[in-house]
């Protein structure tokens, strides 16, 4: 599931922030990285310097990721590398669908840090339009010394009830099954109380509490079985907050997650009227790809 990893790169230290977690991920996964550079037609002319840069990172990356073998894998990292010329999302989404790759790791900023690599720019196309796994890593503050420690230790894994919303277990299961990763599986009950049909009757909020807390339970139950770590958390969205993405938000600092894992689609429509609510970009995961502080892994269902 996770045999190839993409890291788009610009040249900057902002979009070097995702290389230790794709060091981290290769060297206990066994996986194999390729470093991706997309130069417009522009900067072209220096394509031979975005090669020997390239280059060099290679070799960092190679060195930091066998810092790992041992632990859960015995095997050589492959670091290989690739510049590409044309519009930069376009050409990061049909690279990993051509390579067929299994997660691509990429920082939500680069060079300036509002210019090329922002969201609205470069990153958020990619998410908008990537189909496979894509783990979006902060970039506030630059590149942190994150290499002296494993730093995938912890997981918030949200799910709303939805078939679409749980395409992202099998991906999360693999990392927690092969990395230990702790889990917290995370329910949000979000009743509309404004719907026009009238408030929430309380009877029909009740059986949707017991019914949702139920669902967690049964899904970390069944992380357990597997001999994964993981516990239930439901919590009801207060009117105050800015909704379930502010749960998400909140939960994930007081657990410390090292990750946010979730799908970017779920219940939507008519589904979401009474304690569901959807996971589509433009709703709860926008909102935590702009403003959570969390690195996230997103997955989109079939």
């Amino acid at each position: 599931m996770y045999e190839k990893i993409l890291v788009p790169l610009d040249g900057s230290d902002l979009a070097e922030v995702a290389l230790p977690y794709a060091e981290e991920l290769a060297g206990r996964l066994g996986s194999d990285i390729t470093l991706l550079y997309v130069c417009e037609s522009a900067e072209c002319q220096y394509r031979r310097m975005h090669q020997s840069y390239l280059q060099k990172m290679a070799e960092n990356v190679k060195q930091g990721a066998e810092r790992y073998l041992g632990k859960l894998v015995a095997k050589e990292i492959k670091v290989g590398s690739e510049v590409l010329v044309g519009n930069p999302a376009e050409k990061i989404v049909d690279y990993a669908d051509e390579e067929n790759i299994g997660l691509t790791v990429m920082s939500t900023h680069g060079r300036t840090g509002v210019g090329r690599w922002a969201l609205g720019s470069v990153a958020y196309k990619v998410i908008e339009a990537v189909t496979r796994p894509l783990a979006l890593i902060r970039a506030k503050g630059g590149l942190p010394d994150m290499r002296e420690k494993e730093i995938l230790d912890k997981a918030l894994v949200p799910l709303d009830g939805s078939k679409e919303s749980e395409t992202v277990i099998p991906y999360i299961e693999e990392l927690a099954s092969k990395l230990k990763i702790e889990l917290t599986l995370l329910r949000v009950l979000a009743p509309d109380y404004d719907y026009v049909s009238g408030a929430v009757q309380a009877e029909e909020l009740t059986s949707l509490k017991i019914s949702a807390q139920a669902y967690i339970e049964k899904m970390a139950a069944q992380f357990k079985q597997k001999g994964i770590a993981a516990k239930a958390k439901y919590r009801e969205v207060r009117l105050s907050t800015i909704g379930a993405a502010g749960e998400i938000m909140e939960l994930a600092d007081e657990t410390q997650a090292d990750v946010v894992a979730m799908s970017t689609r779920g219940r939507s429509g008519a589904e979401v009227r009474l304690g569901e609510f959807g996971w589509s970009l433009g709703n709860v995961a926008e909102k935590i790809v702009h403003a959570g502080n969390t690195p996230l892994l997103l997955v989109r269902p079939s």
